[in-house]
């Protein structure tokens, strides 16, 4: 027979986050499994109504009621819950009464999806960065060897022409082609790597908000939301600057383009997660940077595609910014994501706390 203790010992160390309920749906038993996914502490959390912490929907309530009435098992799929943190969970439970001498109690086995659909997202989103590398890497030998020529061979009909009018021609062949490879380096992005130091994240997004206020003369609204709390992360302060500019300087480009909307928005927000999982690795914390704008949204056809080099939804864009914000942001192991409807678009940035970056 297996003792209390050591029952007691295989929950505190099970994977999966384990709640018990009393018949009135109140917490009896959490355990750390369930603390770290809802960022709750049991013992305080110990006589809590159940939705006090986390919440799903009136008609998932019910469930639990009659779950507990009819002593009736049920298991949901992709359920969306509300943490007391505000954080949004994807989850599979399970709901098991437990009968006992005087009520029946509920068990809710509860296993987090965010984590394998991240994985599964991340892992089809680097496989194409990957992918793309290497068509723009191959593509790039094959455009720089005949544009050196064509450069070269301007420059030597140069000297040979007797009209020094005639120059001009050669200069704009020589000017184009230059245009050309530079257009081709960036489209490869930056060989530098990071030079890292201990960076305040908010001294980041006070120097580009400075920089939008100028450039915008007043034309968009910045607010700010800032979590004070953020330590210090370890990071390239250039290369961060930059990777954020280009996403706001988007934001600004398209609120400029639609004055129907009213004043344009622009909110640079930070926040702190916990448990949260880049690649394979399940951080135990990380900063969470957004840059949330009121425009009109990114055109669905290019929201699967918006990293890539060369795609923008604008006719005078080179489509390089973003591609060169994600490079950014994988140098320094974190992630970057984009959720965009009419009205409301949200890049998120995160950044693990505990180590800075990959210059692989």
């Amino acid at each position: 027979m297996i003792n209390h203790a050591l029952q007691h010992l295989l929950l505190e160390n099970l994977t999966t986050a384990t709640l018990l309920l009393d018949a009135r749906l109140r917490l009896q038993y959490m355990n750390p499994a369930a603390e770290m996914l809802l960022a709750v502490s049991g013992q305080r959390s110990h006589g809590q109504f159940i939705s006090e912490l986390f919440t799903e929907s009136a008609e998932a309530l019910s469930a639990l009621r009659q779950a507990v009435e009819l002593a009736h098992p049920f298991t949901k799929r992709e359920a969306v819950l509300t943490s007391a943190t505000g954080q949004s969970l994807t989850v599979d439970y399970a709901v098991t009464p437990i009968p006992t001498r005087s009520e029946t109690m509920l068990l809710l086995e509860v296993h987090p999806r965010d984590r394998l659909l991240r994985i599964t997202k991340e892992e089809a989103q680097l496989s194409t960065q990957e992918t793309t590398k290497l068509l723009v890497r191959g593509l790039a030998h094959e455009i720089k060897n005949p544009l050196g020529g064509i450069r070269g061979a301007a420059q030597l009909l140069a000297r040979e022409l007797a009209d020094a009018h005639l120059t001009d021609y050669t200069e704009v062949i020589i000017e184009e082609a230059d245009r050309l490879r530079n257009l081709v380096d960036r489209m490869l992005g930056s060989n530098k790597l990071p030079s890292l130091s201990m960076t305040n994240v908010h001294e980041v997004l006070e120097y580009v908000a400075s920089l939008i206020e100028a450039e915008s003369q007043g034309g968009v609204t910045l607010v700010r939301d800032y979590d004070p709390s953020i330590p210090e992360l370890c990071l390239d302060r250039e290369q961060m600057i930059q990777a954020v500019l280009n996403i706001v300087r988007n934001a600004m480009q398209a609120l400029a383009g639609h004055t129907d909307l009213g004043i344009g928005r622009i909110t640079l927000r930070t926040r702190t997660l916990r448990q949260f999982t880049i690649g394979h690795v399940r951080h135990r914390l990380v900063a969470r940077i957004e840059i949330i704008d009121n425009g009109p949204g990114i055109p669905p056809e290019l929201q699967n595609t918006l990293f890539y080099p060369m795609v923008s939804g604008r006719p005078d864009g080179t489509g390089l910014g973003l591609a060169i914000t994600q490079n950014i942001i994988s140098q320094h192991q974190g992630l970057i994501e984009c959720e965009s409807h009419p009205g409301h678009t949200a890049f998120s940035i995160f950044l693990p706390l505990e180590s800075g970056a990959n210059p692989a």
